[in-house]
């Protein structure tokens, strides 16, 4: 306690978050994830800010799931993987990701942080280069910067930008070169243009990588995700996702592809190598998980049915919103205290919203993000609906009828 000016100095800083109406509250729930739940005021709220795609979450067939694994397998390993940390629940959902992805094969991680985390770094050096979305999420940026390769940024979906940025790396004469992309940016919604992607991928001799976190099981016919969205599924060198979203909603990450580079990244994977084994009741449950979104689109549609009902009401009501046909709708409110305060008006109303502002958004583009769920009745969405035309109205943001 000898250095009180460094407390002193992030109390400083902590302030000027409040100040600048910056700072992050954190909600604190007393219930299961869900449609609706409960706030530790004992306040009940529709659940607009979950990233529970599919209403798993909650869900009891899931919960039935994992005490299933937990009653077979036991509550945890005490293990990294490679010393006896490997139990046959976790083979078979890496077998099952491989087949539902389209892959030769599948390495679990503790968490899609993680995953991308640790994917650059063995597979890539000085004479290689990895081309990077300008939006790519926080994971995929701190796994380049653990990695020696060259790298170069192209503006978000902006496809004449990346193949300046491929003839670039091509000139510098940089051995291998990998695209990488969310395919759904979080944000914003907006899904990565993955066949033209590909496209230059091909011209130019690049491999291809997606962060599928945001688009694993409900993305494309039959959930599979945004490169079966494109039509590209077989054309993507390494996919990476959660088991944290759509997938079940506990935690976990994967990493999927060729063999050898699945074989390699077990080998050299920093946090796959150091990090505790996945649960084994969060496997289990994502094994169901795969099996039932596997049998019925039933999940998936009533998801697409909410996102294009609230879409189209949401630009009815007179708010701006990111266009789209994501579940995640950014309701743009451009100032961060003004997001601030329409979310603090919403939980008062009844709906749990978070808002969102720089630095996790430009500068700007503050939002409350809207996230639909298959859990999501009508009714739920009519009511939230209501509550952001009264706030809206009440806050100045849209004009009284």
């Amino acid at each position: 306690m000898s250095d009180q000016a460094f407390y002193s100095g992030l109390q400083q800083k902590l302030d000027t978050l409040k100040t600048e109406g910056l700072f992050k509250p954190e909600r604190v729930l007393a219930s299961r994830q869900g449609a609706e739940v409960v706030a530790d005021d004992g306040r009940t709220l529709i659940n607009m800010c979950a990233n529970n795609y599919l209403g798993l979450s909650g869900d009891v067939e899931t919960q039935k799931a994992a005490e299933a694994a937990l009653q077979k397998y036991g509550y945890g390993l005490s293990s990294v993987r490679f010393i006896c940390g490997t139990q046959t629940v976790h083979k078979e959902l890496e077998k099952k990701l491989s087949d539902f992805l389209g892959t030769e094969d599948t390495i679990l991680y503790a968490a899609a942080f993680d995953a991308n985390g640790g994917v650059f770094e063995p597979l890539f050096d000085e004479n290689d280069a990895i081309i990077s979305d300008a939006l790519n999420h926080a994971s995929i940026i701190d796994g380049i910067r653990l990695c020696k390769a060259a790298r170069y940024r192209y503006a978000n979906n902006d496809m004449a930008d990346l193949e300046k940025q491929l003839q670039a790396a091509t000139e510098a004469g940089r051995r291998h070169k990998i695209i990488v992309t969310d395919g759904v940016f979080s944000m914003d919604g907006t899904i990565a243009q993955l066949d033209r992607i590909v496209a230059l991928a091909e011209k130019y001799g690049a491999l291809t990588m997606i962060d599928e976190s945001h688009a694993s099981g409900f993305m494309g016919k039959t959930g599979r995700g945004t490169h079966e969205h494109c039509g590209v599924i077989g054309r993507i060198d390494i996919i990476t996702g959660t088991l944290g979203k759509a997938l079940g909603g506990a935690m976990g990450g994967f990493t999927s592809g060729r063999k050898e580079v699945i074989e390699t990244l077990r080998q050299k994977s920093r946090p796959y190598l150091f990090s505790n084994t996945l649960a084994p009741m969060i496997a289990g449950a994502s094994l169901a998980v795969l099996d039932r979104i596997g049998k019925s689109t039933e999940l998936r549609d009533r998801l697409h049915e909410n996102t294009a009902y609230f879409r189209r009401e949401i630009e009815r009501i007179g708010f701006t919103i990111k266009p789209g046909t994501h579940p995640v709708v950014p309701v743009m409110l451009f100032d961060a205290p003004v997001a601030q305060k329409f979310a603090a008006r919403m939980f008062e109303l009844g709906v749990l919203l978070s808002g969102f502002f720089y630095p996790v958004v430009p500068m700007g583009q503050a939002r409350v993000r809207v996230q639909l769920s298959a859990a999501h009745t009508r009714e739920q969405l009519d009511k939230v609906l209501g509550a952001f035309e009264h706030a809206g109205r009440e806050l100045g943001i849209i004009k009284a009828a």
